[in-house]
């Protein structure tokens, strides 16, 4: 049976306002959880609400700020103008709705209901942390987050990768620490459901969360202002017990278990909240665990089950029947082609570290394929696979016959990929 903490403090007037704004931001921060986890009109209510906050924040980032506000489908929770403007909205109405309550609240003093309060919001912000890393965890579990690193990728240099794209290439060169780091916040999220082992999950929180927050201030990744609210509402969980635990860690003192009630005062109550919670952690953790492994299989996993998938090297190449040095300063001779996802190809110049992608537009011509969409690539080619790792390519290039044969570049070309795991290293393999 899940019990409550007995806690009824005496709050001054400052404590009390203070409590009402956390409350009231909280509340709004995290709006419409958790009734967004519902089935169909979760999405329903989720949609309603950024609607409505399509048309407010932009009217806001005009007249208050001078700034045009646009939405872009990962604003909402990223650090676009868009999000600072959301951040901003709610702290007004958490200011207001704190005066207000405390304008209609002045003449009252009931230290029992500011408890429950607290606790009522302790158990929200639980649920609420727990449903969002739980789900951050899944994506990682089952690693769909950070996918091993692509061919394209694979061939750009060091240097011409963003922070973001290098932390994304050193977490997915690793699937096993990126389970390890998604067990971790699962772990995390579990441990909050319960309210006997709230603190302890609170603290695996702040310990993966803290991670997780100076690698996007580190990396340039657009999700600092989410995940510091998360690393905040995990503090929030965790304040009540600071005392206690600098008692036990700091000062070496024995700490009693702190009191404890039952939530509710009826037993059908208590039985209500233990079903609720194991239906409602089980649904949330087995649907971001389902949604994480569909997303693996269109996105992470498709990719590498294509017949052509990889990085193909030039080794011969023919223009109009004669047979073309291969120079890496020739500006047109096409070094290395990546095939990655159905439809695309890639296209390295010997003179260039990037990869240029291209749509393949099945042709009704002699040809099996045109490149689109750049104006100065005019190109109709096919295909045909001489062995496994040997491609055959023919076709016309800027009105040129072009015959060309590509081998397909092996993993063992790439550390990254090949190196693997040792434990006996007798010296450091440090590239």
């Amino acid at each position: 049976m899940e019990q409550r903490r007995q806690d009824n403090p005496e709050w001054g007037p400052v404590q009390r306002v203070l409590f009402r704004f956390v409350f009231s931001y909280l509340v709004l921060y995290n709006f419409p959880f958790p009734l967004n986890v519902i089935p169909v009109y979760g999405e329903i209510l989720d949609q309603s609400s950024r609607e409505i906050w399509h048309v407010v924040a932009p009217w806001v980032g005009e007249h208050v700020f001078g700034v045009e506000v646009r939405f872009r489908a990962s604003s909402g929770r990223g650090d676009a103008t868009y999000g600072y403007v959301l951040i901003f909205c709610s702290l007004i109405l958490a200011l207001a709705a704190t005066a207000v309550w405390t304008l209609l609240d002045r003449k009252r003093r009931n230290d029992l209901r500011d408890a429950r309060l607290h606790e009522g919001l302790r158990v929200y912000v639980r649920f609420a942390l727990a449903a969002v890393i739980i789900r951050y965890g899944a994506f990682k579990v089952i690693p769909e987050q950070f996918g091993t690193p692509s061919p394209s990728e694979l061939l750009q240099p060091i240097g011409e990768s963003s922070p973001m794209g290098l932390l994304w290439k050193f977490m997915g060169s690793s699937i096993p620490y990126v389970i390890f780091t998604g067990a971790a916040e699962v772990l995390g999220g579990l441990l909050l459901v319960a309210r006997r082992t709230t603190l302890l999950g609170a603290l695996v929180c702040i310990g993966v969360l803290s991670n997780v927050v100076m690698l996007n201030l580190s990396y340039d990744v657009p999700v600092k202002l989410y995940s510091s609210h998360l690393l905040l509402m995990a503090i929030f969980l965790a304040a009540p017990d600071l005392r206690r635990l600098a008692s036990l860690f700091v000062w070496n003192r024995r700490v009693p278990p702190a009191e404890q009630r039952p939530l509710f005062a009826s037993r059908q109550g208590n039985r209500a909240a233990l079903v609720f919670r194991t239906v409602f952690i089980l649904y949330v953790t087995v649907v971001a665990l389902h949604e994480s492994y569909e997303n693996k299989l269109q996105f992470a996993d498709v990719a590498p089950r294509q017949r052509l998938y990889g990085a193909w090297e030039v080794e011969e190449l023919t223009v109009d029947g004669v047979v073309r040095p291969l120079l890496i300063t020739d500006e047109t001779l096409w070094r290395r082609l990546v095939f990655e996802w159905p439809g695309t190809i890639g296209i390295q110049y010997a003179h260039e570290t990037e990869v240029r992608g291209y749509e393949l537009r099945p042709d009704r011509g002699p040809y099996r394929f045109t490149l689109c969409c750049e104006p100065e690539q005019k190109a109709a080619i096919s295909f045909e696979q001489l062995g496994p790792d040997v491609l055959a390519l023919e076709g016309t290039v800027n009105g040129k016959q072009i015959h060309g044969r590509f081998r397909r570049m092996d993993d063992s070309r790439f550390p990254l990929l090949s190196r693997g795991f040792h434990w006996v290293s007798e010296r450091p393999f440090n590239r």
